[in-house]
C-alpha cells in the first residue's frame, strides 16, 4: 500500500539512490584493492593475529566464516568472524577489512561508551522493528492517531540505532588505521590510500542506513499528520 503511494515514492527515492550508489562504491572500493598486494604479504587472518597480540587481546579468537564481506565481531562470545576472502587474501582490502573488525574487538576490551550503547540498544530496536510497524500501520488504518504516533516512536528506535552505530564505526576504522601505522603493517602512501579508500567506503553504508532510516521516519509522520487532519 505504501510502496504505492506517490508521497513515499517521492520521500524514499533520494535514499534508494543513496542506498545503490554507496554499495555500488563499496564494491568497487573492495573489488579494486583486493586486487593490490599488501607489502607485507600477510593474509587478514595473519594481520588480525598480529594485532591481537599487539593489542594484548587474547581472549580473541579468529574464526572463518561464509560469505562475502560478512566479516564482524562478536564481543558475546569473543569471536573475530572474518570472510573467506578476507581472512585468506593477501590484498590491501583484507589487511582494511581485518584491522576494522579488530578496532571494535579493542573497543570491546577498552568498554568504549558507544559500542556499549549500541549494543544496549539491540533488544529494544529488535522488537520495535516489528512493533513499530504494526501499531502505525493499525493506526493508520482504524484512525487511531495516537496509536499511530505511538508507533512511530517505537519505530524511530531503527533511526536512534543507525545514529548510535557511527561513532562506533568511525572510531573502529580510526584505530584501524593507527594499528596498521604503528605495528608496520603497512608503510607505503599506497597502501594508506587503499585502506583509508576501503574503510571510508564502508563508512558510508552506515550513513547511508541512517539516512534512510530518517527518510522512512519522516514519511510516516507526514502520513499520520495527514491523517489526523483529514479527520
Amino acid at each position: 500500500m505504501f510502496f504505492l503511494d506517490p508521497l513515499y515514492v517521492l520521500i524514499m527515492a533520494p535514499a534508494i539512490l543513496i542506498m545503490l550508489g554507496t554499495q555500488w562504491y563499496v564494491n568497487s572500493a573492495y573489488s579494486r584493492w583486493s586486487k593490490v598486494p599488501s607489502l607485507s604479504g600477510m593474509t587478514g587472518a595473519q594481520v588480525a593475529q598480529r594485532l591481537i597480540e599487539a593489542g594484548g587481546l587474547y581472549d580473541v579468537d579468529i574464526e572463518i566464516v561464509g560469505g562475502r564481506l560478512s566479516d564482524h565481531y562478536d564481543p558475546r562470545h569473543k569471536k573475530l568472524r572474518l570472510s573467506q576472502g578476507v581472512a585468506q587474501g593477501t590484498s590491501v582490502a583484507a589487511t582494511a577489512i581485518a584491522a576494522h573488525e579488530l578496532g571494535h574487538a579493542m573497543q570491546d576490551s577498552q568498554d568504549y561508551l558507544p559500542l556499549r550503547i549500541r549494543a544496549g540498544l539491540v533488544p529494544a530496536v529488535n522488537i520495535g522493528s516489528s512493533l513499530g510497524w504494526i501499531l502505525i500501520f493499525s493506526g493508520l488504518l482504524l484512525g487511531f492517531t495516537t496509536l499511530a504516533w505511538v508507533g512511530l516512536a517505537i519505530f524511530s528506535g531503527g533511526a536512534v540505532f543507525a545514529l548510535a552505530t557511527l561513532p562506533v564505526e568511525l572510531n573502529a576504522s580510526a584505530r584501524a588505521r593507527t594499528l596498521l601505522s604503528t605495528t608496520g603493517i603497512i608503510a607505503s602512501g599506497k597502501e594508506e590510500r587503499g585502506v583509508s579508500t576501503v574503510l571510508n567506503a564502508a563508512a558510508l553504508t552506515y550513513v547511508a542506513a541512517l539516512i534512510s532510516s530518517l527518510l522512512q521516519v519522516l514519511y510516516f509522520a507526514l502520513r499520520i499528520a495527514g491523517g489526523g487532519r483529514r479527520r
